[in-house]
């Protein structure tokens, strides 16, 4: 029996046509009933994936008293919006929420604003945070989040942001769709006319060999919190695994993956079953936000970032007088975070800082 979201996939596509790759994501993810986001907490042992806020409580101090140095920066003002975009099971906000209690100041004036349109991971979110003090309210999208100045956090939301694909083919850019083969089967193919976008997309890079893939991420999300930054104030954190541009060459390519039970699968095999990312494009995000108003710092590594931050004084503050299973523990939590072996997130996920035109060099960050 086929999962109902593919059958409703393969009436689209005999109904309309191939779907852009941007659009399958779309569906697959946030489909209103058989979406991925909208039925299940993909979190954990138990799910598909573990996230850095999952793996050690560190993670989450670091980023609350990272917001914390960047209020102070901003003046202190007397009310902040705390804004999380894509907070998982909450884990991340309470962690930061609780290390940030070192200066109650801050308390009383963040104001807790989750980006959430997942009904499963609200209910998950509210449980985690019930006892925490802070002032709670979800939203579907940035832009319904009130006026003000803000500190946002988006910790893996951008690499599951839609994108589209286009394959290079010796003379043209062509839009990579989905569709279905012979036997009824969702397949990619190539649109048979060019694109007339995918030049713009692909201004600044390398010249293409063919066969070669561009990828583009869909641009509302990142303009939306641009904008927000530029004429509202405030600052950005946006942790997630990708390239930068500038020190790849260009980075053609295809990212598009998915996951199932902590182990890659076919995006196309079982839509609204698997969690379906691609690699964060962290040079665009950043002339995104240039272009927006807004400046940009980094991106760093994540490894190099959290030591800057103090991960290995916490983990060493941690493990004084752990148990020796505890230490071991927060050892292996610390290698997992920063290191840069395969397995490791330290070189892979990487940090870039967005912030108003008015806000000095974020804590851990050199200049834009």
């Amino acid at each position: 029996m086929s999962p109902p979201l593919l059958d409703e996939i393969r009436a689209l596509i005999a109904a309309e046509g191939p779907l852009p790759v941007s659009r399958y994501m779309a569906l697959a993810l946030g489909h209103p009933r058989h979406g991925y986001y909208m039925t299940r907490d993909p979190l954990g042992a138990a799910g598909d994936f573990t996230t850095a806020p999952e793996i050690s409580q560190m993670f989450g101090e670091l980023i609350g008293l990272w917001a914390v140095a960047t209020w102070q920066q901003m003046g202190a003002p007397s009310a902040v919006r705390l804004i999380e975009l894509g907070p998982g099971r909450g884990t991340l906000m309470a962690d930061a929420l609780r290390a940030a209690r070192l200066l109650p100041a801050f308390g009383a004036a963040a104001r807790v604003h989750l980006v959430e349109t997942s009904p499963v991971l609200r209910a998950r979110q509210a449980e985690t945070l019930k006892d925490s003090g802070a002032d709670l309210a979800w939203h579907g999208a940035l832009e319904e989040v009130p006026e003000g100045p803000a500190l946002v956090l988006a910790n893996e939301f951008f690499d599951a942001l839609p994108i589209d694909q286009f394959v290079w083919s010796g003379s043209a850019w062509h839009e990579r769709r989905v569709g279905l083969d012979a036997e009824g089967r969702l397949a990619f193919g190539l649109d048979p006319a060019p694109s007339r976008s995918a030049a713009a997309f692909a201004a600044g890079r390398p010249d293409p060999a063919p066969g070669d893939i561009l990828e583009h991420m869909v641009e509302g999300p990142a303009r939306a919190l641009a904008r927000r930054l530029a004429t509202e104030g405030g600052a950005a954190l946006v942790i997630d695994y990708g390239h930068d541009a500038r020190e790849t060459g260009g980075a053609y390519g295809d990212t598009l993956q998915a996951m199932a039970r902590h182990r890659f699968v076919d995006p196309l095999a079982e839509p609204g079953a698997a969690d379906l990312t691609a690699h964060v494009d962290f040079a665009s995000l950043a002339s995104l936000a240039r272009a927006a108003g807004a400046r940009a710092f980094g991106p760093l590594g994540q490894g190099a970032f959290l030591a800057r931050l103090g991960l290995f004084e916490r983990a060493q503050s941690l493990m004084r007088n752990a148990s020796e299973e505890v230490a071991a523990g927060i050892a292996a939590a610390v290698r997992r975070l920063a290191g840069d072996r395969e397995g490791e997130m330290g070189s892979l996920f990487k940090v870039l800082a967005l912030a108003h035109s008015d806000l000095e060099t974020p804590p851990a960050f050199d200049g834009p």
